[in-house]
């Protein structure tokens, strides 16, 4: 490839601010303006809404103390990767690798990409044959500044973080300064069944977890990028506690926004409740800019997941895991180009097939299998490796977070596949495409590379 260079290394250029709205906008997409209605309806209290948002979120703290540990043990560029390959193996580093190309990463690019697109396109007044096109530009658009460097691809995610920070600000000032109207002050329960009693409610309360955990996932993504940070060792741990934090509080405060705005009955049959808010209390020009907060939300997000995976790929083919020429880093920016290539062509193929939805259902919940596997990743290097786990991070608590954290990750997983056991099987089916690969290229780097 023209201007690569093969011995070229990641530049450092990320401090903590980065980190932190790395961080932050890996977490926060479209999720926190539109998931809440399905959480209000599973518990069917506005108190227990609240619990679950809170129990979310300490799972992901427990989880973010997990990833800054094992990030600071492991600076190096693919994160998940890294720490599952040194843990516990090539194969499910691989598997984990060959599933964010296939369909996690790739699939949520698409997805994104179409739901900004969405948004863009109303705000825009223009119609719906607009989307496709709109969606495939911003995610060749995006590919390109995060070709550019590391620097351009972090001040884009930094502007936008903040915007859509400045937009959940916005809602939360509004719901809670705002009085509720009378009708929901004076609405009861009565069309929503509650759980009574000790078993019910702990029912009610793990299947609404389901929507907040994914709502909350994506921390993990900036140690991706941790090879690119100035002292990782530090800077990562920080950034991941902090923004971990900086997004429960933000999450807590907007569910609180809205229960005390629609009620938990009105919550619970919102579409829409974050633009359901802001045009009950401000008017039109309240929902048109929660309109546009989703739009820079879901543009952020976009930009993270392109900014950030790519350093998977070329983590697996510096290991001799995929294409050789993926290794490569471009002299000039520092950037793993051709696996930001692969990444953008096979989003947009994706985009345009339609099928991005399809397939992310198929393989969401071998995320958290892979969220869970790093958790177990931390307790076998403090086992194994006594003497280089004795200084930087630690998990606090340890071993009984990392075990909590790993039995959540598998409560979401068993809840996922009894859900829609076909999805699961056919996700599980797409995993296993990955094992003739993984034969493959382990046989050519052993060969010699190609």
């Amino acid at each position: 490839m023209t201007g690569s260079n093969r011995t070229a290394d990641y530049a450092r250029r990320l401090g903590p601010f980065d980190g932190t709205m790395l961080v932050m906008g890996g977490i926060i997409g479209a999720g926190i303006f539109l998931n809440p209605a399905i959480v209000a309806h599973r518990v069917g209290t506005g108190p227990l809404t609240i619990v679950v948002w809170v129990i979310g979120g300490v799972i992901a703290l427990a989880g973010a103390f997990c990833f800054a540990e094992l990030g600071a043990l492991r600076p190096r560029a693919g994160g998940g990767y890294v720490y599952l390959r040194d843990a516990l193996g090539s194969l499910p580093a691989f598997l984990y690798g060959w599933t964010l190309l296939l369909v996690i990463s790739t699939g949520a690019i698409a997805a994104v990409a179409v739901t900004f697109a969405r948004y863009a396109a109303a705000l825009l007044g223009l119609d719906s044959g607009a989307v496709t096109p709109l969606a495939i530009t911003a995610i060749l658009l995006l590919s390109a500044i995060n070709y550019c460097g590391v620097r351009p691809g972090a001040t884009t995610q930094n502007i936008f973080t903040i915007l859509k920070l400045v937009a959940l600000a916005g809602l939360i000032v509004v719901g809670l300064a705002f009085a509720p109207g009378d009708a929901v002050a004076h609405s009861g329960m009565a069309d929503l069944p509650s759980p009574s009693g000790i078993g019910p409610m702990t029912a009610a309360i793990g299947v609404a977890l389901i929507p907040v955990l994914f709502s909350y996932g994506g921390w993990q993504q900036t140690n991706f990028v941790a090879e690119e940070m100035v002292k990782p060792e530090r800077t990562l741990p920080q950034a991941l506690i902090l923004g971990v934090l900086g997004v429960v509080i933000v999450y807590v405060l907007a569910n609180l926004a809205y229960v005390r705005q629609l009620g938990v009955d009105a919550l619970a049959g919102s579409m829409a409740p974050a633009a359901d808010v802001m045009s009950r209390t401000v008017g039109s020009g309240g929902a048109r800019f929660i309109s546009a907060g989703i739009a820079c939300s879901t543009f952020g997000f976009l930009n993270l997941v392109i900014l950030v995976t790519p350093r998977v790929y070329q983590a697996m083919a510096r290991d001799g895991l995929f294409f050789h020429h993926v290794a490569r880093l471009h002299r000039r920016y520092r950037t793993p180009v051709a696996a930001i290539t692969y990444q953008a062509s096979w989003a947009v193929i994706l985009t345009l097939s339609g099928t991005y939805d399809q397939l992310l259902d198929y393989v969401v919940f071998g995320d958290w299998i892979f969220f869970g596997l790093c958790g177990v990743a931390v307790l076998v290097f403090r086992t194994r490796d006594r003497l280089m786990t004795a200084s930087g991070f630690r998990t606090p608590g340890y071993p009984w977070v990392p075990l909590a954290f790993v039995l959540a990750a598998l409560y979401v997983v068993v809840s996922s596949v009894l859900s829609n056991p076909r999805n699961a099987a056919l996700g599980s089916g797409l995993m296993a495409l990955g094992l003739p690969a993984f034969l493959y290229w382990r046989r050519t780097a052993g060969a010699g590379g190609s």
